[in-house]
């Protein structure tokens, strides 16, 4: 008999499947395998943007995106196993001008770790400084403390200003790597506008070195401390304006739209 208490994963389903198999414009990798830094049992994790058909933006029927996964929901991806998410192209746009660290990576995959691309995709990669600003900054910083926060198995801040005072368990490598990685690629794009993949050495041997637990949680911690004073200096120094040009977004989104829908015989 079936499982019942099999979870359907998010945002699955036919109808929502076929809009991101039919209009995706850009997918490639943004696992750890993007990154170079692998331990041979890690899933594959893709990201996808599409163009919803007109009735999900003018009418009244909505799409935001598309979730696969190998596995059902709530069991934990292994070797072997793809995640893959489809934004569609107005929510990707969206969490890319407010600087979410995993979004921005389309802007910068290499040719080899591209799956799916389109001239929208190539306008995309072309034009990165659209999506770019200050805010980047800030997310970058969320995402290391979050991070780092979950390497050490937070329990509770008894007083949010003292770190020191979080009480906390283990060292989870993973989550270490991830928080140095984020820092890293902050750093970086605020600084020259763009993020290498994979990431180049040394910085990658380092992080491998630390994800298979040759590093010791002070290293980690004086590492991910020294990247989030140099984030926090670029957030309010660095030459990108301090928010991105959602005029030019807005403007590029319904040029693009139109464009496409015009091409598949849609409007």
């Amino acid at each position: 008999m079936p499982d019942t208490n099999v979870k359907q994963v998010a945002y699955s389903g036919p109808v929502f499947q076929a809009i991101a198999d039919e209009h995706t414009v850009l997918r490639g990798q943004v696992g750890s395998g993007l990154h170079g830094v692998t331990t041979g049992a890690d899933d594959r994790d893709e990201m996808g943007v599409c163009i919803e058909p007109p009735a999900y933006v003018i009418g009244n029927s909505r799409f935001e995106q598309y979730q696969y996964r190998t596995q059902p929901e709530g069991v934990r991806s292994g070797s072997g196993d793809l995640d893959l998410v489809v934004y569609s192209l107005r929510k990707w746009a969206r969490l890319a001008a407010a600087g979410n660290p995993t979004v921005l990576l389309l802007l910068f995959l290499p040719a080899d770790e591209i799956v799916v691309n389109t001239w929208v995709g190539k306008e995309l990669q072309e034009n990165p400084e659209l999506f770019i600003s200050r805010d980047a900054g800030h997310r970058f910083i969320g995402y290391l403390e979050s991070q780092r926060d979950q390497m050490l198995g937070v329990r509770g801040r008894r007083h949010t200003n003292r770190p020191e005072l979080v009480e906390v368990y283990g060292f989870d490598t993973k989550f270490a790597y991830h928080a140095v990685r984020l820092g890293l690629q902050g750093v970086e794009l605020l600084t020259t506008g763009s993020i290498t993949l994979p990431i180049p050495e040394p910085d990658r041997t380092w992080l491998r070195e630390l994800r298979n637990g040759e590093h010791t949680l002070d290293e980690a911690l004086n590492r991910m401390a020294d990247l989030k004073d140099e984030l926090s200096r670029l957030t309010h120094h660095s030459a990108w304006p301090k928010t991105a040009d959602r005029k030019s977004i807005d403007l590029w989104l319904t040029e693009t739209y139109q464009s496409w829908w015009d091409e598949k015989g849609l409007i």
